[in-house]
This record gives structure tokens, sequence and C-alpha cells, in this order.
């Protein structure tokens, strides 16, 4: 049984599509010497597709992986199990603002969102100031980063084990997006 990552992350954009989020762009790439593949997909929420939010969702995924795991599907008829993770895939979830006038306190904004992301959804806060050049100001931008791991059986078979993490990930995106004219307007 071939394994076709390309069906599960259409599969995955509609599902993004029912936890409340627009899909505005996909990328596939695959690096010519290793065969690796990545996806970026952006998604906003429904309810804030005019920004100032930007959220993408990336896959990466090891041609080996994918060959052991098609090893896997063919010895067997049912439905893998992946007690030891050895079948594992990263998603990254990456949230971006435009420039900030008020930067947050970043230990609060990560209490508030490690609150809202919990265990399922870890989420690392950064806050990044860089100068183009001596005579320009300089800028402060909000990066803010979910890294959740599935099974590649999960992601194939078992799509809806994601929800609760779409979930979270709405609600993150939400809570940016409220507090977003604090941090941005002067």
């Amino acid at each position: 049984m071939p394994v076709d990552i390309a069906s599960t992350v259409t599969y995955l954009k509609d599902h993004a599509i029912e936890h409340g989020f627009h899909v505005h762009d996909e990328r596939h790439f695959v690096e010519t010497y290793t065969l690796r593949q990545a996806w970026e997909i952006d998604v906003h929420p429904a309810e804030a597709c005019s920004g100032p939010l930007d959220l993408h969702i990336s896959i990466d995924i090891d041609p080996r992986l994918l060959l052991r795991f098609e090893d896997l599907l063919n010895e067997n008829s049912d439905i893998p199990e992946d007690p030891d993770g050895e079948y594992v895939v990263t998603f990254f979830f990456n949230w971006a603002m435009p420039e900030m006038k008020k930067a947050p306190d970043l230990i609060v904004l990560s209490a508030e969102l490690a609150g809202i992301g919990g265990i399922d959804l870890p989420i690392e806060v950064r806050s990044v100031r860089s100068m183009a050049a001596l005579a320009d100001a300089d800028e402060e931008r909000l990066s803010v980063v979910g890294v959740v791991e599935r099974s590649l059986a999960d992601v194939m078979f078992r799509q809806d084990s994601l929800c609760e993490v779409l979930d979270r990930v709405h609600e993150v995106s939400m809570y940016l997006v409220e507090n977003a004219d604090r941090w941005i307007d002067e």
C-alpha cells in the first residue's frame, strides 16, 4: 500500500476549515538529493481573515520514514499502531504578527498561551528586535511557535487525532488577534 501524504495534507486543510480556519495557500517542497518533503499551509482564523495574524502550518517528512511506514502497511492489513513512536511526524504551527509599537510582557504572554495550548500544544514565544539600517528605527516583532508530534498512522488513518490540537491552535490565534491592537498600535 503506497503512502499518500499529499492526500493526507489535503484532508488536513479540509479539517482546518472545519475548525474555523480559512486556507489561503499551500506549498509543497521536495529536496532533490534526499527526496525529503515539506508542506507549508497558510491559514487564518475565519473571523480574522483580514489580519493582522499570519499562521503557517508546516510538516516535514523524511523519505526513510515513509519507506519504513509503507513496509509496515504492506506487512499488515490492519491500521498499524505505533506504541514506540517510531513513525512520528512533526507539525509546526508558526504565528507571526506585524511590527509592534508596544511589545507585550513575554513572561505574561507565554503563561497565557501555555494555559490555552496546554500539554497538547506546547508553545514558544519570542520577540525579535531588528534594525534594517543604522538610520532606521528598530522594529520589534512577535513570533509564536507550537510543535506537535503525531504518529503517521494517526495522521493518515485517524485524522480526528488532530481535532483537539486544531481547536487549541484556533484559540491561540484568536487570543493573538484580540490583543493585537494593544501591541501594534501606538
